[in-house]
């Protein structure tokens, strides 16, 4: 849940006492007409140790305002960010070695200190040791992959990573990277063999031997650990503080986080589902950043100039500004140079498929994403003549930078009405895999089931839990109603379904829980903490848990999620998934229910629609796979080791891929037949931009739902309930 209404004076009021709690000699004014908070802090050169202690004391003066579950900074404290930076700095064990560990161990009970004063000793020794041994580790996979491989060897090689243990010695370090690299070739030989098993018949086989596909597999390698290493070394100062700093901000919880100015943009795009830009997907090729789609309807799409494939070499802003040579440059840090406000004018210079050179003018514009809008179909149901409703959230979006930005709620609104004008008997909502979003977007959605009345309960740390009320007493849809979760559906998912679900107005059908994301989080601007210091701004942002969510009921769904009125298994069936999978989530708590009643749609005979579909999912053939299939990752999972021996790890992976073939070819059937879009959408779809390429995801979406045993079962479930009410 990352937005929430939170009024002026409160917003003001936490800001202030932020300020206040800032360590050092602060003199403070508020500026109450732009809401802005002034600090005055000792003046010093703009170096980055500067920055490092602006942002470390600016981020603990927020969180201890205005976290949910502020934390004791103390040795215990310092231990857990110790762990847990560690963790994050080498995750696979493939560049610390324990006497690398030993020399950071000495700050293990010091960092709360360090944090509080702005000290980055620790953080320094920690990005040169880790620099250091990206060199040492360069120069070990370009020496290992010069020489073939003994395949012949008896020998595993453990691919989890928390199973491993850091390498004592530098040598053992080299050995480490050795197996590494042998499994990655070997990899690659299976796939080079399995390709020319495949070459369709009549075709020439290219030339080839044991020893030349081991070659080129080699090289393969090669070339891809040179382009993750070249990436590795141009990884800016601040990209590894961003790192640093939320293994901090992580301790108090997995969704408070301190966002880069880059990674704030991400961020609207994700709610918003819109920004403003060129309008193409960018991603490093080499040292060179590549366009790897065209965005249909935005500028540059418009132009077209920019094409997919495209090297873009240098940008320059509007008619006279200086050309920036993007050459051995980060993606991320290229977008922030062609990402800007709408109606400016950003100078491409771009490299053509064709070798040619080319001088490119756009001016940005609102760019959409298609793919996070809701869309609907209509389905065939069991009986004849019963057609079904089918509407796909993939997110709670809300676009509140915009006076005409998109929300989903209205959005949903909008599809309702088109599905009642067809005369559906029932209506499906799909949030499978839905993170969530805003919160004022799923109090209004989830009012339209229902007359009128409390929908969720939020609670900070300090205050009594406020009721956020559907208080529109219209009901937009009346009929039978099924929610689609998993065990990927959160946050804002869990309010909807958890609220209907309470209310008995609908029947919750997916994984055994939802993934359990019961906090609420609201975005802060660093920059308006403190004044001057232009020289090291932007800052960035923090993320911060202010509140849990709590269900009209008054249990919470932190960590416990919602539990569906059926259940239908999935491939993670018997694997933990969720929240409480995440370091330092907060725990699960519960306060009073408050009063609710509905009379819109009433569910009777739930436990005969349950014991239906129960009893289908026994015979089903497609979901008894699936448990299967479950069973078989949860093995994999515990026997996560390998044999680096050919002839064994080419019996293994053919026993893998029958496996998978069989499971994915068990789901190829149109088992939902039927399903079309609205009329009105095709005619809107004709009309649009580079119709064709809508009209293809159009295709692959109809497709996709027509292949879907879950919807197959939840038809067959909304026909038990349509007929059992």
């Amino acid at each position: 849940m990352e937005q929430n209404q939170f009024v002026k004076k409160t917003y003001l009021q936490s800001l202030k006492a932020v300020i206040m709690k800032f360590r050092g000699s602060i003199f403070l004014s508020v500026v109450v007409a732009g809401f802005l908070l002034v600090a005055f802090y000792p003046r010093r050169a703009a170096e980055s140790a500067e920055k490092d202690a602006v942002l470390m004391k600016l981020i603990v003066s927020f969180l201890d305002e205005l976290h949910f579950d502020p934390k004791k900074m103390d040795d215990g404290f310092s231990e857990k960010f110790y762990t847990l930076y560690l963790e994050s700095l080498d995750p696979s064990k493939r560049f610390l070695t324990q006497e690398d560990v030993k020399k950071l161990d000495a700050y293990r009970l010091k960092l709360d200190e360090a944090i509080n004063s702005g000290n980055a000793d620790f953080f320094d020794l920690s990005v040169s040791l880790v620099e250091s041994s990206a060199l040492k580790a360069q120069g070990y996979y370009r020496e290992i992959l010069a020489q073939p491989f003994d395949f012949t060897a008896n020998e595993s090689f453990e691919t989890d990573p928390e199973k491993r243990v850091y390498a004592k010695t530098d040598a053992e370090l080299k050995e480490v990277w050795r197996k590494i690299l042998k499994y990655e070739t070997l990899a690659r030989i299976m796939d080079k063999e399995e390709g020319l098993k495949s070459a369709k018949a009549g075709e020439e086989a290219p030339a080839s031997t044991p020893q030349l596909i081991e070659e080129e597999a080699r090289k393969a390698v090669l070339k891809a650990y040179d382009d993750i290493f070249s990436r590795m070394m141009k990884t800016k100062r601040s990209d590894r503080l961003s790192l640093y700093l939320n293994s901090f901000t992580h301790l108090y919880d997995p969704h408070t986080d301190f966002l880069e100015p880059a990674d704030k943009q991400d961020f609207d795009l994700n709610i918003s589902g819109r920004l403003e830009g060129i309008g193409a997907r960018l991603q490093n090729v080499g040292d060179y950043t590549k366009v790897s789609e065209v965005v249909v309807g935005g500028p540059a799409w418009k132009g077209k100039e920019l094409q997919e494939n495209d090297l873009i070499l240098k940008a320059a802003q509007g008619d006279a500004g200086e050309w920036v040579d993007f050459t051995g440059m980060l993606t991320n840090e290229v977008v922030t140079h062609v990402r800007g406000k709408k109606g400016t004018k950003v100078r491409l210079m771009v490299k053509k498929v064709d070798g040619t050179t080319k001088e490119i003018s756009i001016i940005r514009d609102v760019v959409e994403f298609e793919e996070s809008y809701v869309k609907s179909l209509i389905l065939d149901g069991v009986a004849p003549e019963e057609k079904i409703g089918y509407v796909y959230l993939p997110k709670f979006y809300a676009d509140f930078q915009r006076a005409d930005g998109r929300f989903s709620a209205p959005d949903v609104a909008k599809e309702l009405e088109k599905l009642k004008a067809e005369n559906v008997k029932g209506i499906v909502i799909d949030l499978r895999n839905n993170g969530g979003g805003s919160l004022n977007d799923v109090v209004k959605m989830s009012g339209f089931f229902i007359e009128s009345g409390p929908i969720v309960q939020v609670k900070s740390r300090s205050a009594q839990p406020e009721v956020n009320y559907d208080r529109n007493p219209a009901v937009q849809y009346a009929g039978p109603l099924v929610i689609m979760v998993n065990s990927f559906s959160a946050s804002a998912s869990e309010i909807l379904a958890a609220a209907l679900q309470d209310y008995g107005r609908a029947v919750i059908v997916g994984s055994k829980s939802t993934y359990g994301k019961g906090t609420v989080q609201r975005v802060f601007n660093l920059d308006q903490a403190i004044s001057g210091y232009d020289e090291l701004k932007p800052l960035g942002d923090i993320k911060i848990t202010l509140q849990k969510f709590y269900r009209i009921n008054g249990g919470s769904t932190q960590l416990r999620g919602v539990t569906p009125d059926i259940i239908l298994p999935d491939t993670y069936h018997y694997l933990p998934v969720g929240e409480r999978e995440e370091d330092y989530p907060l725990n699960w708590t519960e306060i009073p229910a408050v009063s609710y009643s509905q009379n819109a749609y009433k569910i009777k005979n739930l436990e005969e629609v349950k014991r239906r579909s129960k009893a289908r999912l026994e015979q089903d053939p497609g979901f008894q796979k699936i448990l299967s299939h479950a069973k078989y990752i949860e093995a994999e999972r515990k026997n996560s080791a390998v044999m680096l021996n050919i002839d064994q790890f080419r019996k293994d992976e053919a026993a893998e891929e029958k496996l998978s073939a069989d499971f994915r070819n068990a789901f190829k059937d149109v088992v939902n037949k039927g399903a079309r879009n609205i009329s009105v959408d095709v005619k809107r779809m004709e009309t649009t931009p580079d119709n064709e390429k809508t009209l293809a995801r159009n295709k692959d979406f109809v497709e996709g739902v027509s292949k879907d045993i879950y919807i197959r079962e939840t038809l067959r479930i909304m026909h038990d309930l349509i007929e059992q009410n």
